[in-house]
C-alpha cells in the first residue's frame, strides 16, 4: 500500500539485527572510538586556533577538515550508540532526512577539503615565489567557503528530490539512512534522482582527478631533487593515501548499495559501509597533525608544560 511522506513516518534500520547478543561490547568500543575522534580533532582545532604561528592556509584547511569530522560523526555515532542500547532500531522520516543530509554533506565536504588542500600544496611547491601572493587571506577564505557551501548546495538538492517521493516501504538495510535506500522504497519513477546521482558522481570523479593531477605536477617538480622529494613524500604522500582510501570507501558504499549481493554477511557490510565515516576522522588529525613539524612541536610543548605543572 502506498504510504505518503509525513512527519509520522518511521523507518526501521536493520543493520544491527545481528549484533543484539553482543550489543554492550559493541557499544563500549563504539563509544571509546567516538570519544577518541572528538578528542584528537578538538585538540587539533584548539592548537591551530591558539597558536599564531599556525595561522597559515595549510593549517586552516587542516582545521577545517577536523571541524568537518566532528560535524559528520555527530550525525552518525549518537544515533548508533542509542540503537545499541535499544531493542528497536527506528528513525523518524524527518530524522532520517536530517541524518542523510549530515552524512552526505560531511562526505562531499571531505572531498572538497582534500581538493583545496591539494591545490594549496600545488601552489606552495610548484609556485613557491608566488605562494603568498596567490594564497592570500581572501583566497583562503573563499576556498574554505567553497569547501562548505558547495556540498551543502549539492546535498540540499538531493534531499529535496527525495522529499517529493511517496514511499511504499519503510525498511532500510543499513546502520544509517542513505539516498539509495530511500529511493528504492519509492512508489513512483525515480529517473530524476538517478540522473542527479550520476551528475554528483561525475563531480566527485572530477575532483578526484584534480587531486591526482595536482600531485602529479608536484612529483614532476620534486623528482629532480632528493631533498625536495623527501619533503614531498613526508607532507604529500599521507594526503594522497587518505584521498585514495576515502574515495575507494565511498565508491564501494555507493556501488554496493546499488548493485551489491545480499549474500555478504551483515557485519562485514556494516564495517565497509561506515569506513568513510570512521577512518578519515580518526587518522586525518593523527597523520596530518603529527606529520607537521610545527604541530608536533606545539603538542610537545603542551605536554611538557602540563607535566611540569602536575609535578
Amino acid at each position: 500500500m502506498e504510504k505518503q511522506n509525513s512527519s509520522y513516518t518511521v523507518f526501521t534500520l536493520s543493520g544491527l539485527n545481528e549484533s543484539k547478543t553482543n550489543k554492550y561490547i559493541y557499544f563500549t568500543f563504539t563509544l571509546l572510538g567516538y570519544l577518541f575522534i572528538i578528542f584528537v580533532n578538538s585538540t587539533l582545532i584548539v592548537i591551530i586556533a591558539l597558536e599564531k604561528t599556525l595561522h597559515e592556509p595549510m593549517y586552516f584547511f587542516l582545521c577545517n577538515l577536523s571541524v568537518n569530522a566532528l560535524y559528520g560523526t555527530g550525525g552518525f555515532f549518537p544515533k548508533l550508540l542509542f540503537d545499541f542500547l535499544s531493542d528497536t532500531h527506528v528513525i523518524s522520516y524527518s530524522g532520517c532526512l536530517l541524518q542523510m543530509f549530515v552524512i552526505y554533506t560531511f562526505s562531499v565536504c571531505e572531498l572538497t577539503n582534500l581538493t583545496v588542500m591539494a591545490y594549496d600544496r600545488y601552489v606552495a611547491i610548484c609556485r613557491p615565489l608566488g605562494y603568498h601572493a596567490i594564497m592570500t587571506p581572501l583566497t583562503t577564505g573563499k576556498l574554505i567557503l567553497f569547501a562548505w557551501i558547495f556540498p551543502f548546495c549539492c546535498v540540499c538538492i538531493f534531499v529535496l528530490l527525495i522529499f517529493r517521493l511517496p514511499l511504499c516501504g519503510l525498511h532500510i538495510k543499513k546502520l544509517y539512512c542513505d539516498n539509495w535506500s530511500i529511493v528504492k522504497l519509492s512508489c513512483v519513477d525515480t529517473t530524476v534522482n538517478n540522473v542527479y546521482g550520476c551528475v554528483l558522481m561525475g563531480i566527485f570523479f572530477a575532483l578526484f582527478l584534480f587531486i591526482l593531477f595536482s600531485y602529479m605536477k608536484i612529483l614532476r617538480v620534486c623528482h629532480t631533487s632528493t631533498i625536495a622529494m623527501s619533503k614531498c613524500m613526508q607532507t604529500c604522500l599521507p594526503h594522497l593515501l587518505m584521498v585514495i582510501n576515502y574515495s575507494v570507501a565511498v565508491l564501494f558504499d555507493i556501488m554496493y548499495s546499488r548493485y551489491g549481493s545480499s549474500d555478504m554477511p551483515q557485519v562485514l557490510h556494516n564495517l565497509l559501509s561506515v569506513e568513510f565515516l570512521i577512518i578519515p576522522p580518526v587518522f586525518n588529525p593523527v597523520i596530518y597533525g603529527l606529520n607537521l613539524q610545527k604541530i608536533r612541536n606545539k603538542v610537545t610543548r603542551m605536554c611538557s608544560r602540563n607535566k611540569i605543572i602536575h609535578t
